[in-house]
């Protein structure tokens, strides 16, 4: 079982506290989301999980372990980022792109390992990829690209998933599809994720929780009934935001 503890996380950029005493447990086959404004913080939070960003108090435990100790290799073995735009054009197919995501786990650098092959082709059928594997990284369109990126993702064959902003590019039929598929891999694994996102709506399909990071630092945390208020999102969002219940699911809009 891989956990991941925040333990009175704050983090600022310059004078502006994103995020203060931030406490924060997320346990397998659960899925969280990350919500609030531009520049609150979402991005930020997501960087210093990982040691890219620096953070000015408190620790990250990775199974008990503080992530800072631990080495990229172990650390990319549990965790999986899919980042802003996080494809750039590199010079390669979308295969030996796709086949990046194994690297944490290579055994050897001689010889591909057939398990990886299949984890690989896999993926590439669940994203309904197969066609691309042969295109040039550089003639897809953007949401090709971020659906590669995703993929590259799921072959790293994470137990915890940080999402920021995975719905970048994709049109309305793929947001769904991905989504589905990788929070299939919550109850396969087990897994759980993280997810960064300004749609209010998609995260709440998806997730079961929320962290709603506010102004000066602030937060909200806890199940999708509890954070996701009209209240809750207006005062996060500096707009009014009202809610709908259909049958299935409550819609949030601003007014």
């Amino acid at each position: 079982m891989t956990s991941l503890i925040i333990e009175s996380l704050t983090l600022s950029i310059e004078d502006n506290i994103l995020c203060r005493d931030l406490n924060l447990k997320i346990n397998e086959n659960e899925c969280w989301g990350l919500l609030g404004r531009n520049g609150v913080g979402k991005t930020s939070l997501i960087h210093s999980i990982i040691g890219v960003r620096t953070i000015d108090s408190g620790q990250i435990l990775l199974d008990g372990q503080n992530i800072s100790e631990l080495s990229r290799r172990a650390v990319a073995q549990e965790i999986g980022v899919l980042f802003q735009d996080s494809i750039e054009t590199l010079p390669a197919t979308v295969l030996e792109t796709i086949m990046l995501g194994r690297h944490p786990h290579v055994q050897s650098r001689i010889k591909d390992n057939q398990n990886d092959h299949a984890i690989v082709d896999s993926v590439i059928s669940e994203l309904s990829l197969s066609e691309l594997s042969d295109r040039q990284l550089s003639s897809l369109s953007g949401g090709e690209r971020q659906r590669v990126a995703i993929a590259t993702l799921l072959t790293q064959t994470p137990n915890i998933f940080l999402l920021d902003e995975p719905s970048n590019h994709l049109d309305i039929a793929f947001q769904i599809s991905v989504l589905d598929t990788i929070k299939s891999k919550l109850y396969k694994r087990p897994a759980s994720i993280l997810m960064a996102t300004h749609d209010i709506n998609l995260a709440a399909r998806f997730c079961d929780y929320f962290v709603l990071l506010l102004e000066n630092g602030e937060h909200l945390q806890g199940s999708k009934k509890e954070v996701l208020t009209a209240e809750n999102l207006s005062k996060a969002y500096g707009c009014e935001i009202q809610s709908i219940q259909t049958k299935e699911n409550t819609l949030y809009y601003p007014v």
